[in-house]
């Protein structure tokens, strides 16, 4: 397949061989502790040949976990398990950014080591149900957080990305989408601050702008990236004009020269030319649900540096291999997306093993 695709980039300072990135995918399968897993470690291991790895959503501390077995980065012990995670990406010639994801409200205190309360920018309960060990509940009316915790969480990112460089990764992704932490500050609805953390559009980016300069400042910005969606409805997001926030927030960031910044596509092409047009470095697209010609396109079209693709390198260890050779792909799993063992995650037949 003659294409951009397989030309070669960068992201900040790591050299990738070509375009094709392994979105974030929440997988559940860490220790009740946080810990990945040997599993864990072959999974990405199976998965290096892909341009770049980027992990699924790891909290940067306790407050910041949500849902049932996800790992941390936040403990000796689980700093050990990503070790093991990198090492063995590496010895298969992959690269890794580890995604910090404080997930906000967007939680239940079943699912968490300390049995909290959630905490988010204000005391406005999300829609919706978390799945708990006993099954759906209603998700709770968060705390909202103090200037002072506010900060805090700041230097928890900060610890946690310095962390994941000591486990060996190659850099770490900011989560700042989905209706997580971050992209709470950012929206209408669940940021309901009249301090100087919310309000104007210039008071709501302020805490994604923040961390990003933490993380960029105790790791290097070469090695943080981040990623945004605007506009995106994902657990009980309003956000009523995208262009008025992300506008501000990509000026603001621009200046910090990340290795990257990461679109999940808003679904309106002119917004996501424009984005483009703000962002001077590395443009990661997310076309959720697109077929690869498209995500090519979008390469061809000087809208992405690069495309990230989530199910299909899911379902697909030898993902690029198999699209050079015009082979056909294996069907994702769905019912093992989450949580579960090795069927769904580490045993899904390679090319050779299928043919």
């Amino acid at each position: 397949m003659t294409t951009p695709l397989w030309t070669p980039a960068v992201a900040g300072d790591v050299k990738l061989e070509h375009r094709l990135v392994m979105a974030p995918m929440t997988r559940s399968r860490a220790t009740p502790d946080g810990v990945p897993t040997a599993l864990t470690a072959a999974y990405y291991a199976q998965r290096a040949s892909l341009g770049l790895l980027i992990s699924e959503g790891t909290q940067p501390s306790a407050d910041g976990q949500g849902y049932l077995l996800t790992p941390g980065m936040h403990t000796d012990e689980q700093v050990a398990g990503w070790r093991r995670v990198t090492d063995a990406v590496h010895a298969a010639g992959g690269r890794l950014f580890v995604q910090l994801m404080h997930v906000g409200r967007i939680s239940h205190p079943d699912n968490t080591p300390h049995g909290r309360q959630p905490v988010a920018p204000s005391a406005v309960a999300p829609a919706g149900t978390m799945f708990t060990a006993t099954g759906p509940r209603s998700m709770p009316v968060p705390r909202s957080l103090t200037v002072p915790e506010i900060e805090a969480t700041q230097d928890d990112f900060r610890r946690a990305a310095a962390a994941a460089i000591d486990a060996g990764a190659d850099g770490v992704e900011i989560h700042a989408a989905n209706g997580y932490l971050i992209h709470q500050f950012l929206s209408d609805n669940a940021n309901q601050r009249t301090d100087e953390y919310g309000g104007s559009a210039q008071r709501r980016i302020r805490f994604a702008v923040e961390v990003a300069q933490a993380v960029a400042a105790e790791i290097g910005a070469a090695r943080t990236g981040i990623r945004i969606a605007p506009g995106n409805p994902f657990n009980d997001i309003i956000e009523s004009n995208p262009r008025d926030v992300y506008g501000p927030l990509l000026s603001a960031l621009a200046p910090l020269d990340l290795a990257y910044l990461h679109l999940v596509h808003p679904g309106d092409e002119d917004l996501a030319r424009t984005l483009r047009a703000a962002w001077p470095g590395t443009l990661i697209v997310n076309r959720g649900g697109a077929d690869l010609q498209t995500r090519v396109a979008d390469i061809e079209a000087g809208l992405a540096d690069l495309v990230s693709v989530g199910a299909m390198a899911l379902a697909n260890p030898d993902l690029p291999e198999r699209l050079r050779a015009g082979a056909t792909l294996n069907t994702p799993d769905r019912a093992t997306f989450y949580g579960g063992d090795h069927r769904g995650y580490t045993d899904y037949p390679r090319m050779q093993e299928a043919s």
